[in-house]
This record gives structure tokens, sequence and C-alpha cells, in this order.
């Protein structure tokens, strides 16, 4: 009863506009108080407990690092150099906005932040090769959901950070599931683009101007080579790559492409800042709401209940699956990720499901919850930088679900896909 009150009551906070983090705080600290009498010293103990973390402290870095690489034209340069080549088929610009967006998610690990570095050359190049601009701001925010799952993934940092996984471990597994999500992409890229004649195709790659970019370009595309390379051989840990890669990103914006000055990087720290504080107030509601929910003791009870009903790992795969794309059409990716992931991944050992490929599960569904009305960010991203109306960029979206939808169905069905690397 209490549970359900306490369900209850954040629901009703998070209608009336409070933020999920102050919702969140509230509910735990009042159930803390007054249903069982703990003293306020020792819930402040909790709740900084649930962002005292080594692994946390790779988010601002990684955040800062990303928005520092989204200013400037990076993203049209990129873009022509990928697009040179692969002009040849049609709808080439799209396919090579499909496949710039392994390089930016390998360099902030977060889908917003990718969206928003693509979005304002897509939007500008797209259109002057007869691509509907709904169709190029739906591509872009479809894009950048792959920031999610290929690392850095702040995602993955959250779930390792709340579970204790090594969060190198979720890095790689996440490494082949994006790539097979960028491909399944690019096919139905391709596949909208000749139905509805979009694009300018060209007789041959064009070589020239691929030459003239790749000098310029060559620095920012070392930069994933330089995050996945280091944390994939051993060479740091996620925490001390995200320090390297906001000291590269710094080198990069001020001393080789000159796109921003000192005044812009102190924009650019504030942002991040802000943005960090975000996640961590969230996080610091959630641990005193999971530290509450392990009093009533919700996750052993329902961890026996699914025994005792002797569900097979696919039913539960099946109903976690609609449960978080139900969820997602109201919450963001990391209140999803700090309210569930201490509920659910008992829940999945339990059923005898990899715990590393559940994390794939739920990064995956995050993924789709950024693309989904009423509160999917990617869709409210695109609407600012053009103008369009939130139910324009979700027809443009449409045709994307169904490729999400095979993406979470191989997902789910081949966890060799998300353990092989790891394993």
């Amino acid at each position: 009863m209490t549970t359900a009150l306490s369900v209850l009551a954040l629901l009703l906070l998070v209608a009336m506009g409070v933020h999920v983090a102050i919702a969140l705080g509230i509910i735990a600290v009042a159930l803390m108080l007054f249903s069982f009498q703990i003293p306020p010293v020792l819930i402040a103990q909790m709740a900084w407990g649930s962002i005292d973390s080594y692994a946390l402290v790779a988010i601002p870095f990684f955040i800062f690092a990303g928005n520092l690489m989204s200013r400037g034209d990076l993203a049209l340069v990129i873009l022509n150099l990928v697009g040179s080549v692969i002009r040849v088929f049609r709808g080439g610009v799209a396919l090579a906005l499909a496949a710039s967006s392994v390089f930016f998610a390998a360099v902030n690990g977060s889908s917003v932040a990718c969206t928003v570095a693509l979005g304002p050359a897509a939007v500008k190049l797209l259109p002057k090769e007869n691509y509907d601009v709904r169709f190029s701001a739906a591509l872009v925010a479809v894009c950048g959901t792959v920031g999610l799952m290929i690392p850095p993934s702040l995602t993955f940092i959250l779930i390792g950070s709340i579970t204790g996984m090594p969060i190198t471990d979720l890095f790689i597994a996440g490494l082949l599931p994006g790539l097979m999500e960028v491909m399944l992409l690019s096919f139905t890229t391709v596949w909208i683009s000749r139905l509805r004649g979009f694009g300018v195709k060209q007789d041959a790659p064009d070589w020239v101007t691929f030459r003239r970019e790749l000098p310029r370009a060559s620095g920012a595309l070392f930069m994933p080579v330089l995050i996945i390379g280091s944390i994939y051989m051993g060479i740091f840990t996620p925490t001390e790559v995200s320090a390297l890669a906001a000291l590269y990103a710094l080198v990069l914006v001020l001393l080789v492409y000159r796109t921003a000055g000192v005044g812009t990087v102190w924009d650019v720290g504030k942002q991040s800042v802000m943005q960090t504080v975000m996640i961590y107030g969230v996080l610091l509601g959630a641990g005193l709401l999971t530290a509450l929910l392990t009093r009533l003791g919700l996750g052993s009870e329902l961890t026996a209940m699914l025994k005792a009903a002797d569900v097979a790992p696919w039913m539960f795969l099946l109903a976690v699956n609609v449960l978080l794309l139900f969820v997602g059409m109201f919450l963001d990716g990391v209140s999803m990720i700090v309210l569930l992931t201490p509920i659910l991944f008992p829940m999945a050992t339990a059923m005898g499901i990899d715990p590393i490929h559940f994390a794939v599960i739920m990064t995956a569904l995050v993924e789709v919850a950024t693309l989904t009305p009423p509160i999917g960010l990617n869709l409210f991203v695109m609407s600012r930088i053009t103008a369009l109306p939130i139910h324009a960029i979700v027809s443009g979206v449409l045709p994307f679900y169904a490729t999400r939808i095979v993406g979470l169905i191989i997902i789910n069905a081949w966890p060799a896909l998300s353990l092989v690397l790891v394993r």
C-alpha cells in the first residue's frame, strides 16, 4: 500500500510540473522521516552516498567535451568529408549523416548532445540537395539516439555506477549493437531517399573534396579512436579517458580549429555544469528512493513473485520492453535509468539474464524514449533548431520507429551481439 501511494504521489508531482529530482527527494525524505523515523543526518549521508562514486566523475568531463565539439562547423566538415565519397548512392548525404553520428556518439555519449551537434549542419546542408526539411529534422533526431549506445555512453556510466558493473565492460558491450543500429538506420535512410527521390547522386566519388577535407577533419576524427581505443586496450579507465577527452577537445577548439574563444569555453563550462547538476540531482533523489524501496523489500517481493509464477526469461524481457516503451513517453532517459535500474536488474539476474546484456537492452529502450512524444527530448531539440512543430517531426520519424523495433528485437534475442567483445 505504501509503495502504491508513493508512486501515485510521485506521478502527481511530476504531472504538476515539479522536476523529477525534486519530486523523488520529496517523496523519499517524507517517507523516511515520518514512516521510518530515520534521522535527517542519516538521510543526508544516504543522499551523498548515491553520488559519491569515482565512476560518476566521468559525466561532467564527457558532457564538457561533447559540448565543446558541438561548437563551430565541425559537423559540416565531417558531413562533407563522408558525403564526398558516398554521394554515389541515392541519399548519399543522408547516409553520410548516419555515418557521422557514429563519430559524434563516440565523442559526447549523449543523445541530445549528438543531435545538437548534427542538427544545424544537417538542416543547412540537406535541404540544398533536395531533401525535405521534415525528413532532415527526423533523420537527425533518430541518428542522435546512437549517442546513448556507442561508448562513451552516459547511460552506461549511470547503470554501472548504480549496479556496480564495470563501466569498461558496458562500453565495450554497446559497440556492436550501436554499429548494428547505425546499419539499420542507414538502410532505412537509403530506402526512403530512393522512394521519395531525395538527394543528388554523383557519378563517381569526389576524391578532390575528400583529400581537401581530410587533413582538416583528421584532428577531430582521432578523438573517437583516442576514447574507444584507450578504454578497449585498458590504457585508461573511463573516468581517466573522460578527463583526457575534455582536454583534447579544449585543444582542438582553441588551437586547432579555432572555433571557440575563451568566452565560449566559459559559456560551455557553465552549460556543462548545469547539465551535470541536473543529472546528479536525479541521482540524489533516486538514491534515496532506492534506499527506501530496499527497506520496503519491493525488489525481493517482485523477484519472489517472478520465481513463484515460473515466468520464462523471454516473457520477462517482453514485459520490460513494453513497460519501458510506455514509461519512456513520460520520463527522460536519466530518470528512467535511475528509477528502474535498482528494481529491474535484480529481477533480471534472478531470471538468469546476463546483466550486461540487460544493460544494453535498457539503453536501447531509452534510445527509443528520446523519440517518443510527448517527452521525447530529441524531438524538442530538432523543433527548436528547425522551427518545425513537434507533430511534423514525429511524422517524419514514423518510418524509423519500425527500424528501431527491429533493432530492439535483435538486441533482445541475440545476447552474443552484446557479449562477444566483452567475453
